[in-house]
């Protein structure tokens, strides 16, 4: 399965190898979780809010990759990301996802996250420019990239909510 997701992969020469042959319904928008806790909005842009327990909420402004192409390129052949910002992607349903770096110049962590905006786990600080498929066990159906080290420095881990603001 591991060989076949690889060789997917390498054949369509793109960022993500699970749901990448699926067409993207672009008028799916993601309900905002209800249940995390209020925090100050300072982005104007989409952005998503992540609530480590006993930390203040972190805001992250984002890019979305929502369509097979969007999600293909993801942040590849990107030079740097700022501090605070990063790509969520959007998927139909929830599914095993698996992200490489393929031609990703930067380090990142990647954020997976299930239906119902909980971090299902993190990938930390996956190696810029490799092939190797990165994802955590269990079904999710969106995945924040931030630059490597941002959810040990917030004290990001499984199980914290996350919240999810559209741009207006």
């Amino acid at each position: 399965m591991r060989l076949a997701l690889l060789v997917l992969g390498l054949v369509s020469a793109c960022h993500t190898a699970s749901g990448s042959g699926a067409q993207a319904d672009t008028s799916h928008t993601p309900l905002q979780n209800s249940g995390a806790p209020p925090a100050q909005q300072t982005a104007a842009g989409p952005h998503v809010i992540l609530s480590p327990p006993g930390r203040d909420p972190v805001t992250v402004s984002v890019e979305i990759a929502e369509t097979p192409e969007q999600r293909q390129r993801g942040l590849m052949f990107r030079k740097q990301l700022a501090p605070d910002d990063g790509m969520l992607f959007l998927f139909e349903r929830p599914q095993q996802q698996t992200f490489w770096m393929h031609n990703t110049l930067i380090p990142l962590d990647m954020i997976f996250i299930t239906a119902d905006w909980t971090v299902l786990g993190v990938v930390e600080n996956a190696t810029p420019l490799t092939d190797s498929p990165r994802s955590v066990p269990g079904l999710s159906q969106y995945v924040l990239e931030v630059n490597a080290g941002y959810a040990r420095r917030i004290g990001l881990n499984a199980g914290n909510s996350v919240r999810y603001v559209p741009a207006p």
